[in-house]
């Protein structure tokens, strides 16, 4: 009886200590997305070395699509070092290319729905996290519902229509309410069940996998929210 009690307390010490790696990493991943981009915003240089040239802004989106693919697809064949690298990487380049919010929105605009966002991601991470409810078949309908919000969007640069945007904008954040909660179930799920001898490499890397997944979803929840309650800059 002993020893299960003490098997129970070390499996309870291992789940807390994965998960709460996760949220730092995360939280690191925000933080600095969050740094670089107002502090790019205060550079000319950086703005006009971003923003000015088309072939650099787009260029930065696609390593920034190749990072997250290689993190998400090959985290099993890289390092833990290589994997929180290129975690940290993307998330200061992201920073860069999200530094334009600060030009278009009002500053105590994207603080309050920064707060706003805060507070609906703990919500549905805390629902994700308690619920009884297997949320591994929302997951499919979520993805059909991202795609969906891909496509809409790019369809909209053609035709710029305001009202197709905020449509797009109400829909998004209700994928995105989903996809925490789901995402959060589903790292809850990956903690339970990893072996208590596991290797600290690879729960590293599973840390950083499953960061880089709330990370998404709250950056993406951020953004529409703030397409939403964002006020532009006078």
């Amino acid at each position: 009886m002993q020893n299960e009690r003490v098997l129970r307390q070390r499996a309870e010490v291992l789940v807390n200590d994965f998960v709460r790696s996760v949220y730092n990493w995360m939280c690191i991943g925000l933080a600095l997305t969050g740094f670089v981009a107002l502090y790019a915003s205060t550079s000319e240089t950086i703005l006009r070395l971003v923003f000015g040239n088309q072939l650099i802004f787009f260029g930065l989106i696609l390593v920034e699509l190749a990072l997250v693919f290689s993190i998400s697809g090959m985290v099993n064949r890289m390092s833990a070092g290589t994997a929180t690298a290129l975690f940290v990487v993307y998330s200061g380049l992201n920073g860069l290319t999200l530094s334009f919010i600060f030009l278009v929105y009002a500053r105590a605009s994207i603080v309050s729905t920064f707060f706003i966002c805060a507070g609906t991601f703990l919500a549905c991470s805390i629902y994700g996290w308690t619920t009884k409810r297997d949320l591994t078949s929302l997951g499919g309908f979520l993805m059909m519902g991202l795609f969906g919000i891909i496509i809409a969007s790019l369809v909209n640069l053609f035709i710029r229509s305001s009202a197709v945007s905020m449509i797009v904008s109400y829909i998004g954040v209700l994928v995105f309410v989903g996809l925490t909660a789901y995402d959060t179930q589903k790292i809850k799920n990956m903690a339970l069940t990893q072996p208590a001898d596991l290797d600290g490499a690879v729960i590293r890397k599973g840390a950083i996998l499953g960061a880089l997944s709330l990370y998404l979803d709250f950056i993406n929840l951020f953004l529409l929210l703030l397409r939403i309650f964002g006020q532009s800059r006078d």
